[in-house]
């Protein structure tokens, strides 16, 4: 195994649990801060008087300044350790939400975008290094379990939160109380500090700082990661823009269903989440799981494009199914991130791996738009299944050149 922990699987409970549950508290403001201003499109459209491009573009910089800057702030926690980033990631998006709600304009609404991805872009690699080096090897897959389904909650979360009191109250105070919950988040962290303390690891004697710290970018399993996450993030960005609609336009579903499909996708993708927190504690089966999960999640989306129903209720009931299938990977797909990456490089590791996350967010829309603006619907939701089809390629390949990977990965343990 490339990666070793320095803990043993005798580390009292109450330990791992305290450092699972204040980084899944975390990993859910990161989820949350994401969806400030996509709920409130159509409020701040009107009183900013722009477009949905416009507003759309918002998104835009935020993705890909957490991009850059999820790249990057690997290598600084691994200098520095990851509490100090993450207090500084949590401090950014409550700043990014408050300025928000004083904003006057649409440049003043991308100037807070910036800050919000700068402090978005740093949770990842923090949260992965924290859990790789204080929770045990035996509660590994249980902690991806909690951290892939706190960040599901805090997605579910904003647009219910942010457009119920933005009805009851304006924008502004929806945003304003986002700023306090991310805030008082920080207060609960900074309390239990304590639990998040990691020392820094040593740079290895006899390599060169410049070089040794880009050792890790000549290991082929980090750059099948990269792949794997790219093109997840592809499916994901699907899922949560366009995949309902086509939905609904090829069924005929009314709208009311069709608003429950992504709430149900996600409270199923959570259910999976937990049931593979489970399976994952055995790492010899991680690429299976994976790939059986995201088969099946690939059936399903073919059989919402290929496929005619009696009721319209089969397609939230099949949204919630694939949300599962997808869920039940999760755990696994993180746990083959953790074996191909090298103590000392941890940050660095998963800063550039994630950072596909951000990429595919960023590009899928691109090319999904334009099916859905030519309304193919049917090839919106094959293009779906043949992007889960890939990530089964790729999770595979994962597990392949990781063996690969342990000669020049031990040079840098």
């Amino acid at each position: 195994m490339i990666n070793s922990s320095p803990l043993n699987s005798s580390a009292p409970l109450s330990r791992d649990a305290g450092v699972i549950g204040l980084v899944g508290l975390s990993h859910m403001i990161s989820h949350f801060s994401q969806l400030l201003l996509a709920p409130l499109f159509p409020w701040l459209k009107d009183d900013f008087n722009v477009s949905y491009t416009e507003l759309g573009f918002l998104m835009t910089i935020f993705f890909v300044v957490s991009c850059v800057v999820q790249t990057g702030s690997g290598f600084v926690v691994d200098r520095f350790g990851p509490r100090p980033i993450l207090f500084a990631g949590l401090s950014l998006l409550g700043v990014a939400a408050l300025g928000y709600s004083i904003s006057t304009s649409y440049w003043m609404l991308a100037g807070f975008a910036v800050v919000a991805g700068v402090g978005n872009g740093v949770f990842h690699p923090v949260d992965y290094t924290l859990i790789n080096r204080k929770v045990s090897p035996s509660r590994l897959g249980h902690a991806y379990s909690v951290h892939g389904i706190t960040g599901s909650l805090g997605w579910a979360l904003a647009p219910v939160l942010l457009v119920s009191l933005t009805l009851a109250y304006s924008w502004r105070t929806a945003l304003l109380v986002a700023a306090l919950l991310a805030f008082s988040v920080l207060a609960v962290l900074v309390m239990h500090r304590d639990k998040l303390a990691l020392s820094v690891v040593p740079p290895v004697k006899g390599v060169a700082a410049a070089g040794g710290s880009l050792e890790f970018l000549k290991i082929p399993a980090v750059w099948m990661c990269f792949t794997f996450f790219f093109v997840n993030a592809l499916g994901l960005s699907v899922m949560q823009a366009f995949a309902p609609e086509a939905a609904r336009r090829l069924h005929d579903v009314p709208l009311s269903l069709v608003a429950m499909c992504l709430t149900v996708y996600m409270l199923g993708s959570a259910c999976g989440m937990f049931t593979g927190g489970f399976l994952a504690s055995n790492p010899a089966r991680c690429e299976r799981i994976v790939g059986v999960g995201f088969g099946f999640a690939s059936v399903i989306s073919m059989t919402l494009a290929l496929g005619s129903f009696y009721s319209p209720i089969v397609v939230p009931v099949l949204f919630a199914l694939m949300g599962f299938c997808s869920g039940l990977a999760a755990p696994s797909r993180d746990l083959l991130v953790k074996r191909s990456t090298p103590d000392n490089a941890s940050g660095r590791v998963y800063g550039v791996v994630y950072s596909g996350l951000d990429i595919g967010q960023a590009i899928s829309p691109l090319f999904f738009g334009v099916l859905m603006d030519q309304g193919n619907f049917r090839g919106v939701l094959l293009g779906l299944a043949l992007v889960q089809g890939v990530l089964i390629v790729t999770a595979l390949s994962v597990g392949r050149v990781r063996r690969t990977a342990i000669a020049p990965a031990q040079q840098l343990a």
